[in-house]
């Protein structure tokens, strides 16, 4: 019995993950540092997104600034505010 259902568990997660990929979507993690986890936190309490938003956005902040040639002031406010 236990082995039809981390057959079944592992059917859904695989179902799931191409689901996501023919969404066009990207599995895309890591181990943040603590005042990371800080920053993570309060967004996530003000803004309810979820952790693929979360990562979504900064992403996408991110990019823009190194397109825009803000990525050295982006870096310098992180070191600056010990962020």
């Amino acid at each position: 019995m236990r082995n039809k259902t981390l057959q079944a568990n592992a059917e859904k997660q695989k179902r799931f993950r191409e689901k996501q990929k023919a969404l066009g979507k990207k599995m895309v993690r890591g181990y943040v540092s603590p005042q990371a986890l800080v920053c993570y936190e309060e967004l996530q309490d003000k803004t309810g997104w979820s952790d693929s938003d979360i990562l979504s956005n900064a992403l996408r902040i991110t990019y823009a600034a190194y397109k825009k040639g803000q990525i050295r002031i982006l870096n310098q406010y992180l070191e600056d505010n010990k962020m």
